[in-house]
């Protein structure tokens, strides 16, 4: 008899008390690690491990540990739905951070609609989230907020012909359509129109085309190294046309690709944490900016970038749901849609039911290359 109520009393311990911690949370990750897009998922996936261990050391969350599982798709897209799958169906996962890449991610997102399960992407393309998808989220700004960006610039500096240079994946094809539709809302000419393939090594074909066409300025849209072997390109060819680049290329690795030499005067919109050190201390992401940069280099001996940034801002999404009681799938994709105001690395988000994103022409600072630096503008 006494066994027995010892037995009920442990039972109604673990069920109503605290002596029995909660089971841990799991979450999923998919990152390209290797592969072209490297350099996207390589800070994404080391900054998500050190949130989780911050996380983790200090109790969890609500009493309940974070379980990351993370796989890296090597930026492709047949693999990246493959491991989707492997995360819902085998990992049992209430909520998915990633792809990467604007490609693998509109190639998962059916996956992530038909079983239900919140997906925070950490790519830019506007068609992740315009229209709205019920369980697709992202962290990086619109393209099309940086295409504005870059259009009030070039009209400050009355530059009204304009070549545009787009990479074909989909995060160029994404691009070229915003510049498209923006240019001629805004009374630009567009002059030339060049393509470039992600595998091209030599651009200086579309590059004669686009000097031939004499225009005030190049806008250029990708991420490296296509946008780097451009820049170097235009070097080599003697080109003294302005040159923007897009925020797909928002990290000190574009430099380093393309050489301090080659890329000065270069012409971007950047992330807040690229230039963290230059904002003024009443700027609301100011302090957040520093601490993270200051903790991954800390962990990891390399600068922060503002693509480890997407990966963050997810986990805070997702663990503001938590936080708040969350415990589903579901519950966690109404957790972040009513998050409210989130001051993050990506910008102040204002997630709503209209707008997977919440996020706008503040996310991003124009930027200006000299001397191997970011320098503001004003």
């Amino acid at each position: 008899m006494k066994k027995c109520l010892w037995l009920c009393c442990v039972i109604l311990l673990c069920v109503a008390g605290p002596a029995c911690a909660a089971g841990p949370i799991k979450i999923g990750a998919l990152f390209a690690v290797t592969g072209p897009a490297a350099f996207l998922g390589e800070p994404e996936k080391n900054t998500l491990e050190l949130l989780v261990k911050e996380v983790n050391a200090k109790g969890g969350i609500k009493g309940s540990k974070i379980e990351l599982v993370s796989y890296d798709t090597g930026g492709d897209v047949t693999k990246a739905v493959q491991l989707a799958n492997k995360l819902i169906k085998n990992d049992r996962v209430v909520a998915i951070i990633g792809p990467s890449t604007t490609g693998e991610t509109m190639a998962v997102i059916p996956i992530a609609e038909k079983e239900q399960v919140p997906l925070i992407s950490c790519a830019a393309g506007i068609k992740i989230t315009e229209p709205v998808k019920r369980w697709v989220f992202k962290t990086p700004a619109n393209d099309h907020v940086a295409a504005e960006k870059i259009l009030i610039q070039a009209q400050k500096r009355k530059q009204k012909n304009i070549a545009l240079l787009t990479v074909s994946d989909s995060f160029g094809a994404s691009g070229r359509e915003q510049l498209k539709q923006m240019a001629g809302k805004r009374g630009f000419k567009i002059v030339a129109d060049e393509v470039y393939s992600p595998k091209d090594n030599d651009m200086t074909p579309q590059l004669y085309k686009i000097k031939a066409a004499k225009p005030d300025a190049i806008i250029c849209w990708g991420t490296n190294p296509g946008p780097a072997l451009i820049t170097r390109n235009a070097q080599q060819l003697g080109l003294k046309i302005p040159v923007y680049q897009s925020h797909g290329v928002a990290s000190k690795k574009f430099i380093e690709l393309a050489g301090a030499e080659a890329s000065e005067g270069t012409t971007l919109p950047a992330g807040k944490l690229a230039v963290h050190h230059l904002l003024k201390k009443t700027d609301p992401q100011a302090k957040l900016l520093r601490e993270y940069a200051d903790a991954y280099k800390k962990a990891y001996g390399v600068e922060a970038s503002t693509f480890g940034g997407y990966a963050y801002d997810g986990f805070q999404l997702v663990a503001g749901a938590l936080k708040k009681g969350a415990t589903t799938p579901a519950q966690i994709r109404d957790g972040i849609e009513k998050n409210g105001k989130m001051v993050g690395i990506s910008g102040v988000f204002t997630i709503t039911q209209a707008d997977h994103n919440g996020l706008d022409l503040s996310a991003f600072e124009m930027v200006r290359i000299q001397k191997g630096d970011w320098a503001l503008l004003p």
